[in-house]
């Protein structure tokens, strides 16, 4: 299991959700991000559009499976 908290460097539009999910489903592992109390599946559009990320928030991304350190990394690229 990897994990990391980020503050959120640019809000996320819908393409931009778009390319969230594309680069979270690149990998095996099951990926999670968490803001607030809400928490989504990171492969899942309308779950990463449901959570509304903007600027200044805080998230947790937590990853599960073989790929986890990696995906964590790439996830949070996308974010900051």
């Amino acid at each position: 299991m990897a994990e990391k908290t980020i503050t959120v460097r640019k809000s996320l539009d819908a393409r931009q959700a778009a390319f969230f999910v594309q680069t979270a489903s690149k990998f095996e592992s099951r990926i999670q991000v968490t803001i607030d109390d809400r928490k989504i599946n990171a492969k899942s559009i309308m779950g990463t559009i449901s959570l509304g990320i903007t600027e200044g928030q805080v998230a947790t991304i937590v990853a599960e499976g073989s790929d986890a350190d990696e995906a964590v990394k790439e996830v949070a690229k996308v974010l900051e």
